[in-house]
């Protein structure tokens, strides 16, 4: 076996498995951000493919805009979610990892969303939203217990929605959209090169490749957690989709609503870069910078919903929404390099969110809201949660208002806490050691939008 076969069974053996996790951490737990509209996030995005009430409709049902005057909504939601780790680590080579906890794992963003609607006649209308229907961020302290696991993950979507709509009669409309969506993802973590060495050489040379020492000889110096490298993934990509939308006014005071988002497949295109990458690896060509690619499928869902005037002040809304998490049934990771394709075993479920909520509406002017929901995790259990993003089955309770305060213009705002599961996690790999613990985790959310008719 020559050089460059030692560096393809190298790779196998070690980049391959960093670079494992950090793909497979891309997917850790479901990220699909539920934060489209305020006005519905004071209800917990109940009877979301029901209500109908602003131009967030096209993207939970884009047969809703047949209700609508020509209409924008802009909105944005700041998220602020919490992760703390209680609990310990091993390196590769089986010994007590070193570090703090890593502090609040939890970054707070911006999620923004931008919607428009139009009749254009003959019972026909178009509208267009740009927004954010999956991400994730999260930090730990670079010398964390679990750095060889995890220290940055940060995935951004940006989808772009024009729909159209149209009114068959006075109590069915249909819509239909085309989703053309950009995604980005960043993960970083440390090698421990230390570790991974001498099994590295023991495993070259029971493969039968020359090597210009002893395994222990060409290792020597090097110790458990006293050389680490720093790992980067980074990528990105374009990719479209669909999604459909039928609205029923079964009664002049009901309406049922059914949505479906399809699958999009996205292919990511970028690179793997490590830094202080010691001679014995960078001579075999391991943890040297590369190009390299994920396929990531994004879930299909499906919702129902049901909105119902229970008098002129009182309105409630129901929503069931079912989501396929699990097309992530594994991960296949290609590199430019001389490398193997990686196969993951991911073993997500399918995933149902229930949310019931209710309106008041105190005048012309005002509109106060309720509503819970809850929302299940993909993750099925400690063994496949990682420390990208430890989520685990939420509850939400949320209240917002609505304020018409011109005919023209109104103003949403709501309000959500997440009541989250401790989610316990046993990452155990090779390469990485494991990672054995429990998370104090929740998030809230607070959501504002301006409504103009135009």
């Amino acid at each position: 076996m020559n050089q460059s076969n030692a560096g393809i069974l190298s790779l196998r053996l070690i980049g391959a498995g960093i670079l494992t996790a950090c793909s497979g951490s891309l997917l850790a737990s479901g990220f699909a951000l539920q934060e489209q509209s305020a006005s519905q996030m004071g209800n917990a995005f109940a009877g979301g493919a029901a209500i109908a009430n602003d131009a967030s409709t096209v993207y939970f049902n884009p047969a809703g805009m047949t209700r609508l005057p020509t209409q924008l909504v802009v909105g944005a939601h700041f998220v602020s979610p919490s992760a703390k780790f209680s609990g310990s680590a091993t390196d590769p080579a089986g010994l007590p990892t070193s570090g703090s906890n890593g502090g609040d794992a939890g970054q707070s963003g911006i999620v923004p969303n931008l919607y428009f609607s139009m009749p254009v006649g003959q019972g026909l209308f178009v509208g267009l939203g740009i927004n954010a229907p999956f991400g994730l961020s999260t930090k730990y302290k670079a010398e964390w217990k679990g750095r060889y696991q995890a220290i940055e993950s940060e995935v951004r979507t940006v989808n772009i929605n024009p729909s159209i709509a149209f009114q068959v009669n006075e109590r069915l409309s249909v819509g239909f959209g085309a989703d053309f969506q950009y995604m980005d993802a960043k993960l970083t973590q440390a090698v421990d090169q230390g570790s991974l060495c001498l099994p590295t050489y023991q495993k070259l040379e029971a493969a039968g490749v020359p090597l210009p020492a002893p395994p222990a000889t060409i290792c020597a110096g090097l110790v458990p957690q006293g050389a680490d490298a720093f790992a980067k993934v980074t990528g990105d990509n374009w990719a479209g989709g669909y999604n459909l939308g039928l609205l029923y006014q079964a009664t002049d005071s009901t309406r049922i609503g059914f949505s479906f988002r399809s699958q999009i497949r996205q292919n990511l295109i970028g690179n793997a870069k490590f830094r202080n990458t010691v001679p014995q690896f960078t001579s075999i060509n391991v943890f040297t910078n590369t190009n390299a690619s994920a396929k990531v499928d994004l879930p299909q869902s499906a919702s129902l919903s049901i909105y119902q005037d229970v008098n002129e002040h009182w309105s409630v809304m129901a929503d069931a929404t079912w989501t396929k998490w699990s097309n992530f049934d594994d991960l296949v990771i290609e590199y430019d390099s001389s490398q193997p394709d990686t196969a993951i075993d991911e073993s997500w479920n399918d995933t149902m969110r229930y949310a019931l909520g209710v309106d008041y509406r105190y005048n012309s002017s005002w509109t106060f809201r309720i509503g819970g929901a809850y929302d299940e995790t993909p993750i099925p259990n400690a063994r496949h949660r990682t420390a990208r993003i430890p989520g685990e089955n939420r509850k939400w309770v949320s209240v917002g208002f609505g304020y018409q305060a011109t005919p023209n213009l109104g103003i949403d705002v709501g309000y959500s806490h997440l009541f989250v599961s401790d989610p316990k996690i046993q990452e155990d790999r090779p390469t990485t050691g494991t990672l054995t613990g429990e998370y104090d985790a929740e998030v809230d959310i607070l959501s504002a939008q301006l409504v103009w008719n135009i």
